[in-house]
């Protein structure tokens, strides 16, 4: 299983401060699947662009700790930063 420490680690290594970011977001991501739609069962991580795009042009990601996650999620995709959450999803195979 992951810890935070290593999470934090991360952050370090690509010069992000942990107060800057909260490192449990990614841990959620990772872990959490989606609840509804299309894509119930899926995690987070492997929802499609197209998917987190069509929350973002229809009147925005849902409320609460998902839209947050999903939002953050598609920030992440938007700009190449999926490196950041393959050594979280290889640690979680374990």
């Amino acid at each position: 299983m992951y810890t935070l420490q290593f999470v934090v680690s991360l952050f370090h290594k690509i010069s992000i401060m942990p107060q800057e970011i909260d490192p449990t977001i990614l841990l959620d991501i990772v872990s959490t699947e989606m609840p509804y739609g299309k894509y119930q069962g899926t995690r987070l991580y492997n929802l499609p662009v197209s998917y987190l795009e069509w929350f973002n042009r229809n009147g925005g990601f849902p409320k609460g700790k998902l839209g947050m996650l999903l939002e953050t999620l598609y920030v992440i995709k938007l700009n190449g930063l999926d490196y950041l959450l393959k050594p979280i999803i290889e640690m979680k195979k374990l």
